[in-house]
């Protein structure tokens, strides 16, 4: 009887130190998701997806990013390193790189090939400028590499940089339509997924087309269809619906199943292949599968945030997200996955939309103000020392400052002073400034977290409030705003409480929280802040 009980409580220990971890962790980041649509939409969403996650998990009401810009790439590594761009180095989707003197994107690397369907250069990308290590790595190595970690989304910044250096694979969208990955992952793709791009199963949405979820008296959040304020998915055509998408495909191919919400469902089937043939939560060494829903953005871009067709694409995002979860509490269990969700950055009003309210404000062309800025620059020096301006960003061209006999931070106060009387301007702060930063001013706070010397340019401009540099129609981001940095944060599943908090926390404290929560070592960047509500589990 003693040999029982000892033999009883030796398994019962086995299984304790099981759920010291779960078997799968999913992160999910939603492009451009605003925290407002899960109040805005909150009526006409199922119980069975944000809802759920919503009420049986817990809610991080008051999330926000603490750096600028508020881009995709830096959001995407930002969540996974527990750091901002001026540790992790990703300081832009692409942007120039004053160290080595030309532009540069997030994920590029010359030294791998596409795998798969896809052009030369889609494939051509991997993880390399990516400064610190992901929550994904540290598990990869706090299991001994026996943990599994794979990354997907239609964008490749999306899919890499979450999965981290050290992940099994990443798998992005093509212009083809296939799913694509690059030699620095493997040499072929998996059997599943190629059989899942020979299925070609990108035409069922494209031949279904794109017509509204439901009746449309239900999207009275929005305004009407073919309002100003959007842009276009068929040139040819008013943006309203139905879109008949196998006619635009003939135009713009495969690409175009981005700007609808069946980019979002594609990625959402690749995703629970990749469960199923992965054997993903299968055993008790914790696997991660990072998901970035890229649609929202495209939709958002080109749409706008008050259009029904945004609208339409987070209803049936809802839908994406109750299937999905159907899915892991059947293949994995509900005990044993833990789930967040979050976004990579939010999104403003349309300038117009809120000038047309008695808002005082507009959008900016980037090219305006490159225009102006070598117009002063003629007139005052009499020569153009403008190298580059991207991400708001200002680079001057210093061999021709320097063969001028002209002081630099004389050159530095001219533009200042030139910027700072500018319509739109609200802030103008030079690298000296940056660097010097004591966290005491707001704002260049925000650009400091943001901010690499070696990549970064000789002046950050700030825009005023609601100001936009893009163009009329849609919207875009990238601001220190609340309106550009507040999203939502929803943890659900294993040892998660249920619960909400209203206090202000950091998109930087995901990782390290996920770290404690995992019981492995923090991101290498990170300041190690952690969500303690998510901690104190009784």
């Amino acid at each position: 009887m003693k040999k029982i009980i000892l033999f009883l409580a030796f398994i019962m220990s086995l299984n304790s130190q099981a759920q010291q971890r779960p078997k799968l962790v999913v992160g999910i980041v939603v492009d451009q998701m605003k925290m407002e649509y899960l109040y805005r939409f909150s009526d006409d969403f199922s119980a069975n997806g944000f809802k759920r996650l919503m009420n049986n998990g817990y809610t991080f009401h008051n999330m926000h990013y603490n750096y600028v810009p508020t881009y995709t790439a830096p959001g995407h590594a930002s969540i996974y390193t527990g750091a901002t761009p001026s540790t992790h180095g990703i300081v832009g989707n692409d942007w120039f790189n004053k160290a080595i003197g030309k532009d540069m994107y997030c994920t590029d690397d010359a030294t791998v090939k596409t795998i798969g369907d896809g052009t030369e250069k889609e494939g051509a990308m991997s993880p390399k400028n990516l400064l610190s290590t992901t929550i994904t790595d540290e598990l990869r190595m706090a299991t001994n590499f026996k943990g599994k970690v794979i990354g997907m989304s239609l964008k490749d910044r999306g899919a890499i940089l979450p999965a981290g250096h050290f992940a099994n694979w990443a798998f992005w969208y093509s212009k083809t339509g296939a799913f694509i990955s690059s030699t620095f992952y493997g040499s072929t793709l998996p059997a599943w997924v190629t059989q899942f791009n020979q299925e070609k199963r990108y035409m069922n949405y494209i031949n279904t087309g794109w017509d509204l979820l439901k009746p449309a008296a239900t999207y009275n959040e929005s305004l009407s269809d073919d309002n100003p304020y959007e842009g276009k998915l068929d040139k040819a055509n008013p943006p309203i619906f139905p879109y008949d998408l196998s006619k635009i495909y003939k135009e713009k191919g495969a690409d175009v199943l981005r700007t609808t919400p069946f980019g979002n469902d594609i990625l959402a089937e690749l995703a629970m292949i990749a469960i199923e043939k992965e054997d993903l939560g299968k055993d008790d060494v914790t696997d991660f599968l990072t998901v970035s829903f890229s649609s929202t953005d495209y939709v958002g871009h080109t749409f706008g945030p008050r259009s029904m067709e945004l609208q339409d694409t987070y209803l049936r995002l809802d839908q994406t997200l109750a299937q999905f979860l159907s899915y892991l509490d059947k293949t994995v269990g509900k005990d044993n996955y833990l789930l967040f969700l979050t976004a990579d950055h939010a999104g403003a009003e349309n300038p117009n939309y809120l000038k047309d309210n008695k808002y005082n404000v507009k959008n900016i062309p980037s090219k305006d103000i490159v225009e102006a800025l070598k117009k002063h620059s003629n007139e005052t020096f009499g020569a153009d020392l403008i190298l580059d301006y991207s991400n708001f960003n200002l680079f001057f061209n210093k061999e021709i400052i320097k063969q001028k006999g002209l002081e630099l931070t004389k050159v530095k106060q001219s533009f200042k002073d030139f910027l700072m009387i500018q319509e739109q301007v609200k802030r103008v702060y030079t690298e000296e400034e940056i660097l010097a930063s004591s966290g005491d001013d707001y704002f260049l706070s925000f650009i400091s977290k943001g901010f690499d010397p070696k990549q970064n340019g000789d002046i950050v401009i700030l825009d005023k409030t609601g100001y936009m540099q893009y163009q009329p129609t849609g919207t875009t981001h990238g601001s220190p705003n609340s309106y550009d940095t507040h999203v939502p944060l929803l943890f659900y599943g294993w040892q998660v409480p249920k619960g909400e908090l209203h206090t202000k926390k950091y998109i930087t404290q995901i990782a390290p929280t996920l770290s404690q929560m995992l019981k492995i070592p923090f991101p290498n960047g990170t300041e190690s802040e952690v969500l303690e509500t998510l901690l104190d589990i009784k």
